[in-house]
């Protein structure tokens, strides 16, 4: 969700993609429900009309962007839920995707890494103001805090943003990576500006806080999210899967990526020509299925299903996993990438907020994210496509986000 976690996360960029075209105004509050999320395999309904109006923009958007296909989950009681298989599991395929494929979630991985050292603070083993150094004797500058961390704020270097990484993942996509590595990376360039001075996306923020995590607990951070979270909320088909493993549990689409990792280092638009061939059906997207998201790991490795997606995101924005104050304190703390600009994006300790939704979008070679739970009317939306992005470098399931967030709350219809 910002620069890179395809090489390439896209908070801001996603975020402002939707504020500037979805009017999201505020909204009256009232009380949550407690309906149960729609059944993945429930028999088929007369959709919601939202959904009647979404589904041809959709169609559309899909033509568009040139993705195979789209997952679309949506709880919505005052509404009508809605989940809906868009297209194939295949580039120009027949194999209908269905709404329990499997998914890499790419950055929302980060709200889960968050979640964790969150509740390590509640237990009283870490600090939101101790020194990164106090436990990362390799993160010189005192000053940097676990909570610039987990808010983008510490002003290290994007590792993921480096010609070597990105190099290194068009050379040899299966390669594991070390933690170590990654963070190696990171502090191995300049800082970008003094801790809290300013905003910057950063894959080795998370990073180190999934270091920090294991160095605490003496546990894998795998172990550690299953327990505090995917345990508690009965995901069963959601996991971080461990740093040699590059497989999706089965069903699953092919994941594809217009362009390679170094071309698309600083645009996700191909070359103007590329993208007219790309449109003529003369330049194909490439296969990044079995690309380890090893590189990602705490930042954005992890693997769900739209369904089990949609029931966290829920429980993320509303505090089921954590206790009344530090949700509170986690809510609160989302402010503007750019304070001078009103309109812009907004990041906390990790977790982001899209129009009236707390959550995060989520990219790497494949596949693109977007989710996100409103806690005001109890509305949740999960989007993913099986394309990072489209040959001029818009993320699919955003663009389809922005759709059916439109319809949703067109005319105050989630209100």
């Amino acid at each position: 969700m910002l620069r890179h976690m395809k090489l390439r996360s896209r908070l801001t960029s996603a975020l402002a993609i939707l504020l500037a075209t979805v009017s999201l105004a505020s909204t009256p509050a009232c009380g949550l429900h407690s309906e149960a999320p729609p059944a993945a395999s429930a028999p088929a309904k007369a959709s919601p009309a939202y959904a009647d109006a979404a589904r041809p923009k959709i169609e559309a958007s899909l033509a568009e962007t040139l993705a195979p296909g789209a997952v679309v989950w949506v709880h919505a009681p005052r509404l009508g839920d809605w989940a809906e298989a868009f297209g194939a599991r295949t580039y120009r395929g027949d194999d209908k995707l269905t709404v329990d494929d499997h998914v890499r979630i790419g950055s929302n991985t980060k709200t889960m890494t968050g979640t964790v050292v969150l509740q390590l603070v509640e237990e009283g083993k870490l600090r939101l103001d101790d020194p990164v150094s106090k436990y990362r004797p390799d993160v010189k500058d005192d000053a940097i805090t676990i909570a610039h961390l987990l808010s983008m704020r510490s002003g290290l270097y994007n590792y993921s943003e480096s010609l070597e990484v990105n190099r290194a993942l068009d050379e040899d996509p299966g390669r594991a990576w070390q933690p170590e590595e990654l963070i190696a990376i990171g502090l191995s360039r300049p800082a970008l500006f003094a801790p809290g001075a300013a905003y910057a996306y950063s894959n080795t923020n998370t990073v180190l806080l999934g270091r920090i995590v294991e160095q605490i607990t003496g546990r894998p951070l795998a172990d550690e999210m299953k327990a505090r979270i995917f345990d508690k909320l009965d995901l069963t088909h959601t996991a971080l899967p461990s740093i040699s493993d590059a497989s999706i549990p089965s069903p699953h689409p092919r994941g594809y990526q217009f362009g390679t990792n170094v071309d698309t280092i600083e645009s996700m638009a191909l070359s103007p020509d590329a993208q007219t061939r790309a449109r003529a059906g003369t330049l194909l997207p490439h296969d990044a299925t079995t690309m380890n998201p090893s590189w990602g790991w705490a930042a954005g490795a992890a693997i769900s299903t739209a369904p089990e997606l949609g029931r966290y995101a829920r429980a993320l924005a509303t505090g089921e996993l954590l206790g009344p104050a530090m949700h509170e304190q986690r809510l609160a703390s989302v402010t503007p990438n750019e304070p001078s600009n009103p309109e812009t994006a907004l990041y906390g300790l990790g977790i982001g907020k899209l129009g009236p939704m707390f959550g995060h979008t989520g990219e790497l070679p494949g596949y693109n994210t977007f989710m996100g739970h409103d806690p005001v009317q109890d509305v949740t939306l999960i989007v993913w496509t099986p394309l990072d992005a489209a040959p001029d470098g818009k993320p699919p399931a955003i663009e389809i986000a922005k759709i059916v967030l439109g319809e949703l709350y067109a005319g105050g219809g989630a209100r």
